[in-house]
């Protein structure tokens, strides 16, 4: 492990540890920097867009009552899927931009959750996720055990849950959406060390040049950007009070 410390993944060229170190820790907090603006800029259009609802009937009518409504819940998938393909021939500043894009149009499909459950509990249940998040990202990247058995567990865990929410789509059971939610949170827990832990261990076996690391540092962003929001939105449904 030493060794693999020293040298740059694929090139036997010996780097100081300290300098592993800070360029670690550079990388790092620019993943977690790219990651907090985008949840700011999802709250402030969540919520904006909530108020100019509940001021214009009409402007509620078009966003949550009208086929647009499908066109606010798909736009973040598509962003995804955008990402996927077309995110190696992106500059870094671009792949940014394009973050802070979709954490709005995210925010645009969130503003639902003001008219179902109450501020109050909105602002408790994001600090609470907040903590978890935290505890377990920090777990992440700490921890010398390795996470990688866990990911391809907790991934086919993700598909196994998303076809269960689609099924209960239909279904419409109470006691479906509950243990959907605690497993959902479960598997977002997991999915936030693991990803931690991924995205440290690329910086130090990747060898990645500017360009590159900016690039991996949005995509990394996003990933805990998602297992944020979808372990806040299942603890929202499991603590949140209703309207």
């Amino acid at each position: 492990m030493n060794d693999q410390n020293r040298f740059a993944y694929g090139t036997g060229v010996a780097r100081p540890q300290a300098e592993i170190d800070q360029g670690l820790r550079a990388f790092m907090l620019g993943v977690y920097n790219n990651m907090a603006l985008g949840l700011g800029i999802t709250g402030v259009v969540a919520f904006a867009t909530y108020l100019v609802a509940a001021s214009s009937p009409a402007v509620a009518q078009a966003l949550y009552g009208s086929p647009l409504r499908w066109v606010l819940m798909l736009a973040p998938l598509a962003f995804i899927f955008f990402f996927t393909f077309k995110i190696e021939s992106m500059s870094a500043a671009k792949a940014r931009s394009m973050f802070f894009l979709f954490s709005a149009v995210m925010g645009l499909s969130l503003s639902t959750i003001f008219l179902v459950f109450t501020g109050e509990s909105i602002v408790q249940v994001f600090f609470v996720t907040a903590a978890a998040f935290g505890g377990l990202s920090l777990y992440g990247y700490t921890t010398k055990r390795s996470l990688s058995g866990m990911g391809s567990f907790l991934i086919m865990g993700l598909i196994g849950l998303i076809i269960a929410m689609v099924v209960n789509i239909f279904l419409a059971s109470s006691a479906m959406a509950f243990a959907i939610s605690i497993i959902g949170v479960l598997i977002f827990a997991g999915l936030t060390a693991w990803d931690t832990q991924r995205l440290k261990e690329m910086y130090l076996y990747g060898n990645f040049d500017g360009e590159t690391a900016g690039r991996v540092s949005v995509m990394g962003a996003l990933s805990l950007y998602l297992n944020f929001i979808n372990m806040f939105q299942f603890l929202l449904a499991l603590m949140g009070n209703r309207e």
